[in-house]
């Protein structure tokens, strides 16, 4: 054992560790702050690794010695997936691509057949080889040239987001020579199938800019766009009619756009419209038009239509309305759809084009989850999405352009699943200020006992992310032990429109937390769960949410579980070389400033740790994470440790060898949610 280990007194089976505290000043404009715990953000440091793998080891020691059903937890999980499963293929210039999990493999195997979905496959490349040397492995992105011959692939092998470009010639079935390191997803083609641009990251693993780069020429690549602001991330991707590279940026209120002509993959990038600070918009391309959602005059935007290049004047298409939310845009050669938001529910329009009216889909009637995915084909008559609620299992759905009509191409299996067993409602609990905050909630039916079952709240609330209410699989293993499972639609989402997001972020972030708490004492005071056993979950900004809400009412929980939280929101902000602090100013405040300083530090679930009795609480990190640095978590459990009152369990699992999305696998993934969901039935005591 080294001195490390002996110095933080580790007693696997009795003591947790404890992290030495090291004196350290951070200096700010409005005084210094002390952080003893600053030292664990070191990750070369051999005394970070001895931390994180002795609190893996403590954490470890907790589940065996407390009747170890993780593994049953991972068996029934995996038996719920079905063993061999495919993609519906999607088309896209003549070909028909789609993916096919063999069974047992973790990833997935790419194909595409000519012609038609039915005509003879071929593989274009087995993930599961791809990733054999490697803990970690996530395909980040995916672009195929026009002409079909080369596919590049944006390759993670850590977790951290910095990807490597490789090529794929379809023609041999072998890769290219041609690599780019130092990459982020954002990929697109020129014309002539040679021609690439892809994005690359700078030093705080932001994405800088946009790099040219002719395939096989051996040249260097040459910067096509480059973003000064370094509160804006810009990315790029390819109109659906191939006709344009759009490059867009962003900060978190005020967005900006550009384009080339992909048969002048030379030419410089054309600006649409200028940045304006707090103006947001979005183009797209249907017809021969420019369509654009802006929230210029209009909270929860309005829909514009120009002609490109030039975009001259713009005309109105739809008027704003302070109770729709004009959320997203997908244009096709003959035909504009609209995803569309009303009292927390998604909808869909189509627009024929030209001169067509508005047509409303009919979508099931039922809190839901709509994605639109895979509409790789400009000429297509028909538009497909995702389609998921707390009952239906994701589903891939193509509606006709022309009629409206909805046609479910594919439901995910989920074996041992009857849906009549659950019920789900949709409730408004009061929030402190008034407002009506939205509760989905799932429960089945059978082990529903009024004020008595175990309840496990989940919570994001930020960057105007709207949770919906959406089917997995995994959370059965806790809906069949009893549990009620809800989601709070706290403000900092987008689910009440655009208003609903303003009101949970800078000086108003503490909304998303009272809303949080006012959720769980109605379903506790409504009968919807047993007030002794309250649980709430949250991971990344959700984790912050988590952190926040166990310093303001540690009494309310049976247990927390925090994942990949956001706890450290000072210091964090307070450092520019951090990926992400910059870009989120106008998100969370920039400490420079008096005011959000001292707002920030009175939340900041780590400058809050108090001397009190907490609840039970799982925290989880990636080692890799470019997202929240390990040691957020690391730093804040320290200081759980030290300051925290009382003998409720409190675990810290590193994952070493991944990032902000935990495993990669679609089985290895598992293992991440069979601890959170030990944990929570291990302190229900609920196991059958």
């Amino acid at each position: 054992m080294s001195p490390f280990l002996a110095a933080v007194t580790l007693f696997v089976l009795q003591s947790p560790p404890l992290a030495p505290r090291i004196h350290h000043d951070i200096e700010s404009p409005f005084g210094v702050r002390t952080d003893f715990y600053y030292w664990l953000r070191d990750s070369e440091d051999p005394r970070v690794i001895e931390y994180l793998e002795a609190e893996n080891r403590y954490a470890e020691a907790f589940f065996t010695g407390n009747g170890d059903i993780r593994e049953t937890l991972v068996t029934e999980m995996a038996d719920r997936l079905p063993s061999e499963d495919a993609s519906v293929p999607w088309e896209l210039d003549g070909w028909w691509y789609g993916t096919r999990y063999e069974a047992g493999a973790e990833y997935p195997v790419y194909f595409r057949r000519p012609g038609s979905s039915d005509g003879p496959e071929s593989v274009l490349f087995d993930m599961n080889e791809l990733a054999r040397d490697s803990e970690y492995f996530s395909l980040e992105g995916l672009s195929v040239s026009p002409d079909g011959c080369i596919v590049s692939l944006c390759i993670d092998t850590l977790g951290d987001h910095r990807g490597m470009i490789v090529f794929l010639d379809t023609r041999t079935g072998v890769f290219m020579e041609d690599t780019l390191d130092n990459a982020s997803s954002d990929m697109a083609w020129g014309a002539d199938s040679r021609t690439f641009f892809f994005g690359y990251l700078d030093e705080t693993r932001r994405t800088a800019g946009f790099l040219r780069y002719t395939l096989g020429s051996g040249e260097s690549p040459l910067e096509v766009f480059y973003e000064a602001d370094s509160t804006f991330w810009p990315w790029m991707y390819e109109s659906r009619s191939r006709e344009w590279i759009v490059i867009g940026t962003e900060s978190t209120d005020t967005s900006e756009y550009y384009l080339i002509g992909t048969d002048d993959p030379g030419a410089d990038p054309a600006l649409v419209f200028p940045r304006e600070q707090g103006v947001l918009y979005s183009i797209e391309f249907a017809g021969d038009s420019l369509y654009m959602l802006t929230n210029s005059d209009a909270l929860n935007f309005r829909l514009l239509r120009t002609m490109p290049p030039k975009c001259p004047e713009m005309t109105e298409v739809l008027f704003h309305d302070p109770d729709v939310l004009l959320e997203d845009i997908v244009g096709f050669r003959n035909s504009l759809v609209l995803v569309d938001r009303l009292e927390g529910r998604q909808g869909l329009r189509v627009l024929a084009i030209p001169g067509g009216e508005w047509m409303r889909v009919a979508l099931p009637d039922e809190p839901a989850s709509v994605y639109p995915s895979s509409n790789h084909e400009y000429d297509s008559e028909s538009f497909r999405f995702e389609f998921s609620s707390l009952v239906t299992p994701w589903s891939t759905v193509s509606c006709g352009l022309i009629t409206g009509e909805l046609t479910f191409l594919k439901t995910d299996s989920v074996a041992g699943y009857d849906p009549s067993l659950y019920e789900t409602r949709y409730l408004m609990a009061p929030a402190p200020d008034g407002e009506m905050v939205p509760i989905s909630l799932v429960y089945r039916s059978d082990l529903f006992e009024a004020g008595g079952n175990p309840l496990l709240l989940y919570g994001y609330g930020a960057y105007g992310y709207s949770n919906d209410p959406m089917f997995s699989s995994s959370t059965l293993s806790l809906l069949d032990r009893g549990f009620v499972y809800a989601i709070a639609h706290v403000r900092g989402g987008q689910e009440l429109g655009r208003r609903w997001y303003l009101d949970g972020m800078l000086l108003s972030k503490k909304n998303t937390f009272t809303d949080f708490i006012a959720c769980a004492e109605y379903l506790c005071e409504t009968g919807w769960c047993d007030p002794g056993r309250v649980f709430g979950m949250g991971e990344s900004a959700g984790g912050l949410l988590i952190g926040a809400v166990a310093n303001m009412r540690p009494d309310l929980w049976r247990g927390l579980v925090a994942g990949v939280p956001f706890v450290d929101v000072v210091t964090t902000m307070m450092d520019e070389t951090i990926p992400l602090t910059t870009g989120e100013y106008s998100e969370w405040g920039n400490p420079a400033d008096r005011a959000f300083f001292d707002y920030m530090l009175s939340y900041s679930p780590y400058d809050n740790v108090a001397s009190c009795d907490y609840p039970a609480m799982l925290v989880t990190a990636g080692f890799y994470d470019s997202q929240v640095g390990y040691w957020e978590p690391a730093k804040w459990v320290a200081s759980l440790r030290r300051s925290g009152t009382g003998n409720e369990p409190l675990l810290f699992i590193t994952n070493m060898g991944a990032g902000h999305g935990g495993s990669s696998g679609r089985y290895s993934w598992l293992a991440d949610i069979a601890n959170q969901y030990a944990f929570l039935i291990e302190l229900a005591g609920t196991d059958l």
